[in-house]
């Protein structure tokens, strides 16, 4: 989504195209930056910090076999 926001504001830039100020290069890319921070944040990852019972489960039973 970054990408697009930064390809569109360059497009709108290069073209010298005039738009609202909605729509300027400048607001496009303030928007893309805002989309590239969450990103790196992690915002959209899927990624859960809990950790599955049943791993911790396996090794305990590994452990007591031996």
């Amino acid at each position: 989504m970054a990408a697009a926001f930064f390809a569109i504001a360059f497009i709108i830039r290069v073209t010298e195209t005039s738009t609202n100020v909605v729509f300027s290069p400048t607001s496009l890319m303030l928007v893309g930056l805002a989309l590239l921070a969450a990103h790196s944040a992690g915002a959209g990852s899927g990624w859960s910090t809990r950790r599955s019972s049943t791993r911790g489960n396996s090794t305990r039973r590994s452990s007591s076999r031996r």
